[in-house]
């Protein structure tokens, strides 16, 4: 791969990986026909970023790598912090800077940032690669029910009266208004932190969309580097978002380049849809001693003592997937009836609420939804569980970046 980039889209190239940086430690190079992407992914997987652009930008581009082209294009895995330095100061490399050019030495697994400055001057870099797959988050947007359009400058008047110090924000949305406040996770937070809310009218965006009403809290350190871009650019901003729990999509679209930002959101007990909730209890029953829920039947009816139906006793102690000592609802059940209590104190969801607090993962847990590997002790058991909107762009098609996909 071989690009030129002019004196004014060395700036916007360095703003790019400005945005990146806020992202995660490691940057993706991946050249493709329609042109070179960029993307960046947290530790936690669960924030993504891509700046894809297209051969207009450039004043040379060549996605061939030589030797490599019959394999396709290599992808190469960078580190930030190596990459972050050469555009430390834009101010200076817009004046300095007449032309940047980036190439791949396959050989020598080198990326080559080469600058020619002025008077002749030229910076060379060679920053070492490690080839990898290029990751990609498959997200739907164009199937999200909400949708918002603003300029630049409104996001980032509604931003800047948030601290720098705030990690999150929560963005609620109706057919009336729009409301964005500040989010805190620890109570102990609340009361030495300051509060921030401010609402706007749907008249103030360039498109609103409202399919339903929603409640999405996401991180804002994530979100900061791409409003940056946009403003210094004056490129409107794009949000895709739903319900809590399902991943937010802010974009920035512009005839040379695009941008796109994925961020997972916090999942509310009060948001839970009847599906979620359904999810939820259904593996309750499994992890009380290993059996189902008993029928109605078998409560009400003397059916002998629990240990010949293979269930312990009732103050035994059954250990959860949480390593937490429950008592076993069947057991207790049993021993109710044998004690001739109402048969209509069995019936009572006690032993469900306390099967549901055992199974329910925490609400202020940031659900991995982007990508598939996460880290458990229980290997396959445990990214079984959550959905992977990510895959791996092994071909220029698959690298591409797709706007439709399933969940």
């Amino acid at each position: 791969m071989k690009c030129v980039i002019e004196r004014n889209g060395v700036k916007v190239f360095g703003k790019a990986i400005h945005a990146l940086a806020r992202i995660g430690d490691e940057i993706w190079l991946d050249p493709m026909m329609k042109g070179l992407a960029m993307r960046s992914v947290n530790s936690a997987h669960s924030a993504y970023a891509c700046f894809l652009f297209s051969p207009l930008f450039f004043q040379h581009y060549s996605p061939d790598t030589g030797p490599a082209q019959d394999c396709g294009t290599v992808k190469c895995k960078l580190v930030m912090k190596s990459v972050l330095p050469l555009f430390r100061c834009l101010a200076t490399m817009e004046r300095n800077v007449d032309s940047c050019q980036i190439s791949i030495n396959l050989p020598d697994n080198r990326v080559i940032f080469q600058f020619h400055c002025r008077h002749g001057i030229t910076k060379t870099h060679n920053l070492g690669f490690q080839e990898s797959e290029a990751l990609q988050a498959v997200f739907p947007s164009h199937l999200c029910p909400n949708v918002l359009k603003a300029q630049p400058r409104l996001l980032g008047d509604m931003v800047m009266h948030f601290p720098v110090s705030q990690e999150e924000i929560t963005l609620s949305m109706s057919p009336l208004r729009v409301n964005l406040k500040s989010y805190y996770e620890d109570e102990s937070d609340q009361m030495k932190a300051m509060h921030t809310e401010m609402s706007l009218d749907p008249n103030e965006f360039d498109y609103f969309q409202v399919g339903v009403d929603s409640d999405i809290t996401f991180c804002l350190k994530e979100l900061r580097g791409l409003l940056s871009f946009a403003e210094s650019h004056g490129l409107p901003v794009s949000a895709h978002f739903g319900a809590a729990g399902k991943p937010v999509a802010f974009s920035v679209d512009d005839m040379v380049l695009e941008a796109c930002v994925v961020l997972a959101t916090l999942v509310h007990p009060e948001s839970r849809t009847p599906s979620q909730a359904t999810e939820a209890q259904a593996p309750a029953a499994l992890r009380c001693g290993g059996v189902a829920e008993p029928p109605e039947g078998l409560c009400e009816a003397d059916a002998g003592p629990p240990q010949a139906q293979g269930f312990p006793s009732a103050g035994e102690l059954i250990a959860s997937s949480q390593r937490s000592p429950v008592f076993c609802a069947a057991a207790l059940m049993r021993e109710f009836t044998r004690t001739g209590e109402d048969s209509d104190r069995l019936r009572t969801p006690r032993y469900t609420h306390r099967g549901r607090g055992i199974t329910t993962p925490p609400s202020s847990k940031v659900r991995s939804l982007l990508f598939g590997a996460v880290s458990c002790e229980q290997g396959d058991g445990c990214t079984s569980m959550l959905p992977s909107l990510a895959c791996s762009s092994d071909t220029e098609d698959g690298g591409e970046e797709r706007a439709s996909g399933e969940l």
